[in-house]
């Protein structure tokens, strides 16, 4: 394994936020990484969409926007060599492997279906099984806040 410097792409998006009821909001500014540049703009693209529908956010958009930049990564002679490093590390994705993860659900869900019994024989108490369905016990009406601007 070796260092090297990569090439990203800096989002910046800079946002004054008012509380509700309030005239006077605050400046915040984030940052995020991405590797290709059309997913930098997509991305400030969907936020600047999505914020410009709120009475209570204005962007400036003269602070916000896509820059390159670098950054030092580790790296690898091969796709075999990141694997074989990575293997053991929970949720380790193998890249162009899109079903990793699905695979490692797939085997929690089937080790799950075996432990428990049958609808038909619990006589419906939960949890038990349909098929390679989990039926689970009914939410027990834990009161859930909901938040909604006045």
């Amino acid at each position: 394994m070796d260092t090297t410097w990569i090439q990203v792409f800096i989002l910046t998006f800079a946002e004054c936020v008012a509380p509700a009821g309030k005239t006077v909001c605050q400046e915040q500014q984030f940052e995020l990484q991405f590797a290709k540049q059309a997913d930098c703009e997509y991305a400030l693209e969907q936020l600047l969409a999505m914020k410009d529908g709120l009475d209570n956010v204005i962007v400036n958009r003269r602070k916000s926007g896509c820059a390159p930049s670098a950054m030092q990564t580790e790296s690898f002679a091969s796709l075999e060599a990141i694997n074989e490093a990575f293997k053991d590390k929970v949720g380790w994705t193998v890249p162009g492997e899109g079903g990793a993860r699905r695979a490692i659900v797939n085997a929690d869900h089937r080790e799950r279906l075996v432990n428990l019994y049958p609808c038909e024989e619990t006589g419906g108490i939960a949890p038990c099984r349909i098929g390679d369905i989990i039926v689970e016990e009914a939410t027990t009406g834990e009161v859930v806040e909901i938040w909604k601007r006045d």
